[in-house]
């Protein structure tokens, strides 16, 4: 699981493929249930990542090894949760949400890089993908208000 359904195991960039994956059953599962379900399914990786990567990462040397990418599709998802309202669910909204999400989660400007070392490692690899999922989804809603386009 903490390999993203071995998304994590592509080789090159394995974040960004853990982001891409991500995105097929996350669309599915806003598409079926709405972006509450989508929210609520972020929330659920989150608390598994936290679990899989405490018990994880004692056994590794790298404190952050790049094949966990959970924490990817926790981010993931949450960003696209929170674009989906105004951009919608469809090919628009769900590549706005991948690009906003990876922006943030690639160059982790602050405060995502404040969260990238906050706490034990097992939470810090998680709640940067968070924080990189939050940054991106307010950006796109401010960047729709400020346009004035909405779905």
């Amino acid at each position: 699981m903490a390999a993203g359904f071995g998304s994590g195991w592509l080789p090159k960039a394995p974040g960004t493929w853990g982001s891409l994956v991500s995105l097929l059953p996350g669309w599915l599962l806003l598409y079926l249930l709405g972006d509450l379900a989508l929210l609520v399914g972020s929330l659920l990786l989150l608390l598994i990542g936290c679990l899989a990567c405490q018990r994880l990462l004692p056994q590794m040397s790298d404190k952050d090894p790049g094949w966990i990418v959970i924490d990817e599709w926790a981010g993931q998802w949450l960003c696209l949760a929170i674009v989906a309202p105004v951009a919608g669910s469809g090919w628009l909204g769900v590549v706005l949400a991948f690009a906003a999400f990876r922006l943030f989660d690639i160059s982790k400007l602050w405060p995502v890089s404040l969260f990238e070392r906050l706490g034990p490692p097992w939470w810090s690899i998680m709640a940067d993908d968070i924080a990189a999922g939050l940054l991106g989804g307010l950006l796109v809603v401010v960047l729709t208000d400020l346009g004035g386009w909405h779905a």
